[in-house]
């Protein structure tokens, strides 16, 4: 064998490495069930289909139609560098109530973030298709793109498509429309739960996309919830906002917040339960507390399905000096390159945690500080627990879903936070997502 012929063997056997590496299969997180059989929601229908924006041969534009009298609230990321149709959605939603109806359209592929006047352009030629095609007021239209950074958006591929699936539309739509927006994703995210309101049926449902950028700053990654319940805005929009910071706020994959990151809901009406206008009213209670259920569980799907991930862990923070105190302390330890790659080479080492309290910069004692993997006690007394066995930690570190838990000993804040390890393929992913 000739240079040549060795050159191109290698090139060979690269190419079918890359190729083995590209299509990750589903991660060993996922639900085991797959995506979940999705309920009707009265007033909502859905669609999706190709419109090649960087994928080809598959669907890559998803379309929401909400009947009039529909509440929508949102929240959004906070990054300097959002995207051009988050700025749109902020700013129609600081507009108020509407009894418009509402359209969403969704991209992937491309994020149209970083993409200057152009971006803007994009978004206003999208929304007035929409606007033309489905006689929803362009100021009831929003957008979402999510993909790469920084690549101007071919949004006449798009427009091409919108009297295709305003065609389309239908209320059994969901699971295309949530296959459509996922990028790196391995596996479509979705939720239910029901609820009874004055002897009235109500149905949540939603859907997510997210895998890698992940640390919500104010919202998370794209995620829609559908609702039939009759909701005035305001207190609808004071409802997810509180829900967003236990729930998409208090997860992290890899501490780098998206520049698309959007939740939007949106709340047709269309059930006969009665209209949810007190935020203080034990139906507003009831409502949220449901929608909590949805909310948590989209969350800690995208957690699950992390670039790479393998294990799955629940970080628990109590005895700190505050609520925002014991969540500042989770994310640090959440976020820490060394607790999660320890993590994923399953090694117990618990005194990687320790480092993660201490950087955090908040109020910790040290010699009150307990540390737990799973129900077992690892340190306690600012050292190494004396039941603690290196063989246990080693035994429980293995199970693909993990807790471990902190006190910190200075008061009565506790938080949840919800974060996975850090394997090779995160980097294989990440190494050549462009390509």
């Amino acid at each position: 064998m000739n240079a040549e012929q060795k050159i191109a063997a290698l090139e060979a056997e690269l190419a079918k490495l890359k190729a083995q590496y590209s299509a990750p299969s589903i991660s060993p997180l996922a639900p085991v069930d797959g995506f979940p059989d999705l309920p009707v929601v009265k007033g909502v229908r859905f669609s999706s289909c190709g419109a090649a924006v960087k994928y080809a041969g598959r669907d890559d534009v998803m379309l929401m139609e909400c009947v009039a009298g529909t509440s929508i609230a949102g929240v959004f990321t906070r990054s300097a560098t959002r995207s051009a149709n988050v700025l749109d959605c902020q700013k129609k939603l600081a507009l108020g109530a509407s009894d418009a109806p509402v359209a969403v359209l969704v991209n992937s592929g491309n994020s149209n973030a970083f993409t200057g006047r152009q971006g803007d352009e994009s978004v206003r030629a999208i929304c007035d298709a929409v606007s033309d095609v489905t006689n929803v007021p362009v100021g009831r239209v929003f957008t979402a793109s999510t993909g790469v950074i920084g690549e101007r958006l071919p949004h006449e591929r798009i427009i091409a498509k919108v009297a295709d699936l305003h065609a389309k539309l239908s209320e059994y739509g969901a699971e295309g429309a949530a296959r459509a927006i996922m990028t790196t994703d391995t596996f479509p995210k979705g939720a239910k739960n029901d609820i009874r309101i004055g002897g009235q049926d109500i149905e949540i449902v939603g859907f997510a996309k997210g895998s890698g950028m992940i640390a919500p700053d104010m919202a998370t990654m794209l995620v829609y919830i559908a609702t039939d319940a009759s909701v005035d805005q305001a207190v609808l929009q004071a409802i997810l906002s509180d829900l967003n910071e236990t729930t998409f706020n208090s997860i992290t994959v890899d501490s780098d917040t998206s520049t698309s990151d959007s939740l939007m809901l949106v709340a047709t009406g269309q059930s006969d339960a009665p209209r949810i206008t007190d935020i203080g009213s034990a139906e507003a209670a009831q409502f949220a507390a449901a929608l909590n259920v949805v909310m948590t569980d989209l969350s800690q799907q995208v957690v699950r399905d992390g670039e790479g991930a393998t294990k799955f862990l629940e970080i628990v923070v109590r005895g700190a000096a505050s609520d925002a105190s014991a969540k500042t302390v989770g994310l640090a330890i959440a976020n820490s390159p060394l607790v999660k790659t320890a993590v994923a080479g399953e090694d117990p080492n618990w005194g990687r945690v320790v480092m993660g309290v201490g950087k955090s910069g908040e109020p910790a004692d040290r010699d009150k500080l307990s540390i737990w993997f799973g129900d077992i006690l690892v340190a306690e007394n600012g050292w190494v627990s004396p039941s603690y066995t290196e063989d246990a930690g080693v035994a429980y570190m293995k199970n693909s879903d993990l807790q471990i838990t902190c006190d910190l000993g200075v008061g009565d804040g506790r938080a949840t936070v919800w974060t996975c390890d850090l394997t090779h393929q995160y980097i294989v992913i990440n190494g050549d997502y462009r390509s």
